[in-house]
């Protein structure tokens, strides 16, 4: 597709570029570029590759907008809080270059629709925080013989890398297995200084970009890590694994498996025995009302507790009952009657499976947490 002159007054310092030129910015004008997310990650990642000129952006999301993404999420604003992500990013893109294609995928991504999706790009682009769509993305990338850009942020430390089995090894190469879920805690448990997607964001696009234009040297075979504390960057070199299940040299993964099973989240139906120790906040509010002798244990970090908390809870981090400090836990007796909360419940049940194993037997978790404690009981109490 030959420039007009409107493309060739945008695209300028593009075309100074002998990198670029006018051929190479007909190319990034004809290329079709899927971003999995259009949260963090996907943000930057959506705002430069629209500047830039990519013809054709897909966006998949399943979420809305709201208050607490803005502090990271800049594609997005206050006037589109509570509306479809999709539907946000792509009214920004817009506004930024109106020649831009954008389809959107309100939608969560499955192995039921993902190879249908991913048909129609020529590189995907992971913006997720959860490890079922990394492995499912990049599976699917792996059989349908597509590169896909991984980035992955949290607190203050980020990682980049492309993955392409054609050339290099693929995701499983490096993580062949998940991690135990709760193991690794997402941004909302974590958090996430808000720069800090903008930098990998934006390192993900400068791989798009060189993909595209088939300059330079790509991420492939290299993971890139990144501490914004330290701003330092260090670089680790991957290898191809040869026993790959997927890529290697004899694979057994020939078509898309259960995501989910495969990253040991069980389904609601299947947790009947967690949801026997789960008690409802009503019942709290209820126990701490009538003056009930029962301890109620908060098992977030100090930070979290510095924003808000429940009167009377005590501050216990779930860290600290792993690793079984006894100058915390020796306030508790093993015949108390303990509830524990945390934020929305994971870690909650989390602690009350660590005090189990130390003989405590009088345990409940706070369904949902102090944000449900916040929604249903008390709305002075901040939401995060």
């Amino acid at each position: 597709m030959a420039l007009t002159q409107d493309q060739i007054n945008r695209y300028s310092r593009h075309l100074l570029l002998p990198e670029v030129g006018v051929e190479g910015q007909e190319k990034i004008c004809d290329s079709k570029v899927l971003l999995i997310g259009t949260g963090g990650l996907g943000s930057p990642l959506a705002l430069y590759l629209a500047a830039a000129g990519v013809g054709n952006l897909g966006l998949i999301d399943f979420d809305v907008v709201d208050l607490s993404n803005l502090q990271r999420q800049v594609v997005h604003g206050e006037s589109t809080v509570g509306k479809l992500k999709v539907d946000s990013a792509k009214a920004r893109i817009a506004d930024l270059n109106s020649s831009i294609n954008v389809t959107t995928y309100n939608t969560r991504l499955s192995s039921e629709n993902v190879m249908e999706i991913f048909a129609d790009y020529d590189i995907i682009v992971d913006g997720t925080d959860n490890f079922p769509t990394r492995y499912l993305a990049s599976d699917a990338c792996v059989l349908l013989k597509k590169p896909y850009i991984y980035g992955c942020i949290l607190r203050f430390e980020g990682q980049a890398s492309v993955f392409d089995s054609r050339v290099g090894p693929c995701y499983r190469c490096l993580y062949p297995a998940p991690p135990p879920p709760g193991l690794v805690p997402s941004c909302a448990e974590g958090g996430v200084i808000g720069i800090l997607p903008g930098i990998v964001g934006l390192i993900q696009a400068n791989e798009v970009i060189k993909l595209i234009l088939g300059v330079g040297d790509s991420l492939v075979g290299r993971l890139l890590l990144f501490d914004a504390l330290s701003m330092k960057f260090r670089e680790m070199k991957l290898r191809k694994d040869p026993s790959c299940p997927i890529c290697g040299d004899n694979p057994t993964i020939t078509e898309l498996i259960d995501y989910e099973q495969f990253c040991g989240i069980v389904p609601v139906e299947e947790s009947t025995a967690d949801q026997e120790k789960e008690i409802a906040v009503e019942q709290v509010k209820q126990m701490l009302d009538a003056k009930h002798a029962f301890k109620l244990i908060d098992v977030r970090e100090p930070s979290e507790y510095g924003i808000c908390k429940i009167a009377g809870a005590t501050l216990i981090p779930l860290g600290d009952i792993e690793a079984k400090d006894t100058a915390l836990l020796n306030g508790l007796s093993p015949d108390d009657e303990i509830v524990l909360h945390c934020k929305a419940g994971v870690r909650s049940m989390k602690a009350l499976k660590a005090l189990e194993e130390m003989g405590f037997r009088n345990l409940k978790s706070m369904r949902g947490g102090i944000n449900e404690w916040s929604e249903k009981i008390d709305s002075s109490v901040p939401l995060y």
